[in-house]
């Protein structure tokens, strides 16, 4: 009989507290200090060009580096590098040179981007980016594993285990199947756009056939990695979690250009369409209970986007994630981290 697979707690910033670029991100480096505190087993940035009102972060490997020298244990992670906007051979000499410095504790996320506009920006064809991404990702992986590149060079430091710590972010089932073919971490998003042909899909139908995908796609042997991203905003009283969530959805789906921004609605009716899990711990256990595809994932990473309340909410929902939460769902903090605490 197979073993059950590990159930790991992840913290996801996307560094879009209301502050200046700095103060950002000595707030999420005290975020993700706060989590390495409550046990949880990684952290995660996202990485955005140009738009400060969708992430604040376009260069995560310099911030990882950052946090990394200020946390011991938590796995540190890439959601995602948009890897057809940058040269593959930096991609891979960065990520190997920061590894060796986390002491082995770095994760790589990769996609093929959804910000049309940045390629622009960088000279390239928004069009080719599914076969830019095939082509960098298969250029970093042989330059990590130490084997010739053109010319007869190879990389220094080569880091091989690398090659086993990537996970690919998709919104669809090819790409889904994409990832397992590679023997890849499966990226799943906290929320996503409803196909115009079924659009009453909640999140875990459409996810739960993208995670089919996947696990028909692994090759024999490989072990699943299925990372479930979700918003959650933890408060210690409803009527205030209601109130943040509603600033924070009404600017959100102010942003939006999927039709899931247009008309009104009540709070309520904004945290179902934005896929959100808001309230008390009893509230969003009860929340996160309904969803199917968390019973099939390795790692839940918990972000607070799209709610983004003030930076000290953001730790609370952070310790009662941690302490009721996902102990209620059946998800355990690091034991030994959690100690430290108590």
């Amino acid at each position: 009989m197979s073993s059950a697979p590990p159930r790991r707690l992840g913290f996801f910033t996307r560094l879009l507290d209301e502050a200046g670029p700095a103060e950002r991100y000595r707030l999420a480096t005290e975020q993700i200090r706060c989590a390495e505190r409550h046990g949880f087993h990684s952290a995660w940035v996202a990485q955005h060009h140009f738009h400060e009102g969708e992430g604040g972060l376009p260069a995560p490997l310099v911030f990882l580096a950052h946090a990394g020298a200020q946390t011991s244990r938590i796995r540190l992670g890439t959601g995602i590098i948009t890897l057809p906007l940058d040269l593959p051979i930096r991609v891979a000499e960065d990520t190997a040179v920061l590894d060796l410095l986390l002491d082995g504790r770095l994760e790589v996320g990769m996609g093929p981007g959804g910000n049309l506009t940045a390629f622009t920006a960088f000279g390239l064809d928004s069009a080719a980016r599914g076969r830019l991404f095939d082509d960098h990702l298969a250029l970093v992986r042989r330059a990590w594993r130490g084997e010739s590149l053109a010319g007869g060079d190879r990389l220094y430091p080569a880091n091989p285990d690398l090659d086993g710590r990537v996970w690919q972010a998709t919104f669809t089932v090819d790409g889904a199947r994409r990832a397992g073919l590679a023997g890849d971490g499966l990226m799943l998003s906290r929320t996503q756009p409803r196909p115009a042909d079924r659009p009453t899909l909640s999140l875990a139908d459409l996810q739960n056939e993208m995670i089919d995908a996947y696990l028909a796609a692994l090759p024999a042997g490989a072990a699943p990695r299925v990372l479930a991203s979700r918003s959650v905003y933890v408060a210690d009283d409803r009527a205030d979690a209601l109130r943040h969530a509603e600033v924070g959805l009404n600017r959100f789906r102010g942003r939006l250009k999927d039709g899931r921004g247009a008309g009104g609605g009540d709070v309520r009716d904004m945290i179902r369409a934005f896929d959100s899990h808001v309230g008390t711990v009893d509230d969003v256990v009860q929340s996160l209970a309904a969803d199917t595809t968390l019973a099939r994932a390795t790692d839940l990473t918990m972000q607070v986007h799209s709610i983004d309340p003030p930076h000290p909410l953001i730790l609370r929902a952070i310790e009662l994630f941690a302490t009721g939460v996902a102990p209620a769902l059946g998800w355990a903090p690091d034991a030994t981290a959690m100690r430290r605490v108590a």
